[in-house]
């Protein structure tokens, strides 16, 4: 199973730096398509991403051109504002790719027309443009970990086994 997030063309480091933090926590491979809007050395983007960063799995694309050409085929869902579908109607293979776009535009219009299929939303009140980058990989991330019963991750249950198992 491999739950990957894909940010094209992030812009703002700490968002990226956050979801360091929500890829390390689950085991997700982090993709950054480029161009990034900062440097991968950026003081903001490493304090964001905290001791995290030898926990990820980091793939760089030079350009979205490249990485679509190179994802034919694969289950790749578009969080989108513009989707009909919300992002828990679908259930996802379990080798997934979240793609989100960037903070100011989000992902290309042209990119989304192709494939309305697999465009999906988080649902918020009307009015409000949009949630911040980092929160919504997080909630779409925890949303395929869900389907998957938090397979491999420290789970209430889990912990309560742990903790019988020391007193023991």
């Amino acid at each position: 199973m491999a739950l990957n997030i894909v940010l094209v063309e992030p812009e703002i480091p700490q968002n990226t730096g956050n979801i360091v933090r929500t890829c390390a926590a689950l085991g997700a491979v982090l993709h950054l398509v480029h161009p990034l809007g900062y440097s991968l050395d950026e003081k903001h983007l490493k304090r964001a991403g905290l001791d995290y960063w030898p926990l990820l799995s980091i793939i760089e694309w030079n350009d979205s051109t490249t990485f679509f050409e190179h994802m034919e085929g694969e289950a790749l869902y578009y969080f989108t504002t513009k989707a009909k579908r919300s992002y828990t109607s679908v259930h996802y293979p379990e080798q997934t790719y979240l793609v989100f776009g960037k903070e100011s535009a989000g992902l290309d219009e042209a990119l989304l027309a192709d494939r309305p299929d697999r465009c999906v939303r988080i649902p918020m009140r009307g009015g409000i443009r949009s949630l911040n980058l980092s929160n919504s990989v997080a909630i779409a991330a925890y949303e395929w970990e869900r389907q998957y019963t938090f397979e491999g991750l420290e789970t209430e249950g889990n912990l309560h086994r742990l903790a019988y198992k020391e007193q023991s």
